[in-house]
This record gives C-alpha cells, sequence and structure tokens, in this order.
C-alpha cells in the first residue's frame, strides 16, 4: 500500500502544527506543510520536524490559485487536511475582509484544485486517486450561541454571529456543495475552544498566562461568565485523523472535551496553577481585571460528541484540568512564545 502524500493547509499554526507532529509519529506518510505565515504562523511551532525526511514545508497563501493549482500538479497529494482559516473573532470585528477572502475564496481554490487533480467529471475518480479524500477543519462557532441548556450537534441549524463564524460557515457550505454536486469525498469537523501548546499568544489561556507573568491586568470580557466547551489540541488531532481515515464521506463531525467552564474558571483555574508552580509575593487572582464586553459576544458553546464517539471510536483523554496544567507547564518552559 502507497504511502499517502498529505497536504496539510495552516500547518504552522496552534492546531495544524500539533497535528503535523501527531501525524508524523503515527504513519509513514509524506507530509507537505503550506503556511502563509501570517500573524498565526509560526515557524517555531514546525522546529522539530525541520530536519525530518517525511515533511516539507511551502511558505505560500491558498488565495494564489495559480500556487496551489501547481502545488497538486506536482505533488499529486491524495489526503488534504484544511486548517488555514482566519480564527481571530476580535480581528474579523476590526478586519472582516481578509476572513472572507481567505476561509472562502482560500476554501475553495483547494478544493477545485483537489477536484481537478482527482476527478474526471462529477462523481468520476481517476484510478490513482480513488482513495482521495479532503478532511475540512471547521468550528462550532458556525452554530451561533447557545443558552444555559443544550448542546450542538451535527444537526443544528446553522447561526453564526461573528465575521470569522459566517465566513466559517460558508466555507462549511463550499465544501458540502463539492461532495452533493461533485461527489468529492469531503469530511467536515467542527470543533470546541483547543488549547494547548503553541496557541498564539492573543488567545484567552496563553493571554491569561503571559499576563499574570508579567505581573499586568488579565483582562476578562465582561463578567467572565461566558462558557466554552474546552477541548486539548491532541485529542482533536486524534479526532481529525480518525475522521480522515474512518469518517463517513460527505458528513460532519462535532469534535468536542465535554469540559465545558466558565472564562472566569479559567481564569482562577491558570492563576492558582501559577501560584503553585511560579510563586510570587500575593496571588496572580488579584491581577483579574474585568473589561467591556466585546460586540456580539456569544454567551455558551458547548459540542455533543456522541456522533464521533460511537461511530468512529474516538475519546477526550485530558480533562480540562488535566490538560491545562500540560499547557501551564508548556509556557512556563517556552516563554519566548508569549513574548
Amino acid at each position: 500500500m502507497k504511502n499517502n502524500k498529505v497536504l496539510i493547509t495552516g500547518g504552522a499554526g496552534f492546531i495544524g502544527s500539533n497535528y503535523v507532529g501527531y501525524v508524523l509519529g503515527a504513519t509513514e506518510d509524506e507530509i507537505y506543510v503550506l503556511d502563509k505565515l501570517t500573524y498565526a504562523g509560526d515557524v517555531r511551532n514546525l522546529g522539530d520536524f525541520s530536519d525530518h525526511a517525511r515533511y516539507h514545508f511551502i511558505q505560500g497563501d491558498i488565495c494564489d490559485e495559480n500556487l496551489v493549482n501547481n502545488l497538486f500538479s506536482e505533488h499529486k497529494f491524495n489526503k488534504v487536511v484544511h486548517f488555514a482559516a482566519e480564527s481571530h473573532v476580535d480581528n474579523s470585528i476590526s478586519g472582516p475582509g481578509a476572513f472572507i477572502h481567505t476561509n472562502i475564496v482560500g476554501t475553495f481554490n483547494l478544493l477545485h484544485a483537489a477536484y481537478k487533480t482527482w476527478m474526471n467529471g462529477p462523481n468520476d475518480y481517476k484510478e490513482d486517486f480513488k482513495d482521495a479524500r479532503f478532511l475540512h477543519v471547521s468550528t462550532d462557532e458556525v452554530y451561533g450561541t447557545l443558552g444555559e441548556t443544550g448542546l450542538f450537534t451535527e444537526t443544528t441549524a446553522y447561526a453564526p454571529n461573528s465575521p470569522y463564524s459566517a465566513s466559517k460557515a460558508s466555507s462549511d457550505f463550499i465544501v458540502r456543495s463539492y461532495f452533493h454536486t461533485y461527489g468529492m469525498q469531503v469530511v467536515t469537523t467542527n470543533c470546541s475552544n483547543n488549547y494547548g501548546p503553541n496557541q498564539h499568544k492573543e488567545k484567552l489561556i496563553p493571554t491569561i498566562i503571559r499576563k499574570a507573568i508579567s505581573g499586568e491586568p488579565i483582562p476578562i470580557y465582561g463578567d467572565g461568565q461566558n462558557v466554552r466547551d474546552w477541548l486539548y489540541v491532541l485529542d482533536h488531532c486524534v479526532g481529525i485523523k480518525l475522521a480522515l481515515d474512518k469518517g463517513e464521506l460527505g458528513e460532519t463531525y462535532n469534535i468536542g472535551g465535554r469540559n465545558e467552564r466558565k472564562n472566569l474558571y479559567i481564569a482562577h483555574t491558570i492563576c492558582d496553577l501559577l501560584d503553585s508552580l511560579k510563586p510570587k509575593e500575593g496571588s496572580y487572582r488579584d491581577q483579574i481585571n474585568f473589561v467591556t464586553d466585546r460586540p456580539g459576544h456569544d454567551f455558551r458553546y458547548a459540542i455533543d460528541a456522541n456522533k464521533i464517539e460511537n461511530e468512529l471510536g474516538w475519546k477526550a483523554e485530558e480533562n480540562f484540568e488535566s490538560g491545562i496544567l500540560k499547557t501551564v507547564e508548556w509556557y512556563l518552559n517556552n516563554e519566548d512564545r508569549l513574548l
């Protein structure tokens, strides 16, 4: 059986780089990372693999149609795992144009290049690409917001509330259309909030750690009661690989950690860990500062992961408390990532 040639877009980012490390260790696949290296991508995230014989890095933009077409033509990828996206909600509020361009146009470029490479026409796969698959990584934010009860399932109606989530919802629909119109072998995953090594310093958990150890106020939106379902990044990577390999074509799988926590609880937990791991005079909790809530801030996200658990046998290994300890320890050993 031939080894796969896998294109991983956005592989220098947070989740993508963790996925690259996971698949290089778990498979014999040839891995090609395509990343524009915007603020969200960092080649340091890939430093452990830079000399790996099956790892190849390409700096480029998924919105560059000619580049994407040429890469498919040259390398004949038979698997795509598509992470590349503009994903910072606050940035989508201040500058939505980049989100529309990257998340919608970029996803289309990848899909159509794969279609032209893998298929003779609708529902007609070329012999060499009959096992080809396109895995599209999306987010639970496409479903909008929840009240104090209920869970997002794969059948929850889309109701995105930010330019970011609206652009991701649009990309999900484009992926869906390539399955229903062309018979393209696609699978989509929608995940809850990830955390762990390599996360961009501006995200909630690294921000809390960064502000805490620098002695600055730790900003928490509103009253800190917003709820998220937290998923340790390696657990997410395992779920993505299962969906890529075994997921039913055309289907969506929600990947969530079953770890709902309020933002204020997140801050308190990190502060308490830092009190133990990097003690200072007084508690880090004293630095918590409530700031004006951001526009359109969804109250609660929570995922029902029954489908991927029951159909593919996936289960999150980490609960929030075990995962956050590993995360805080990693950042304390890699404080340069917080600068």
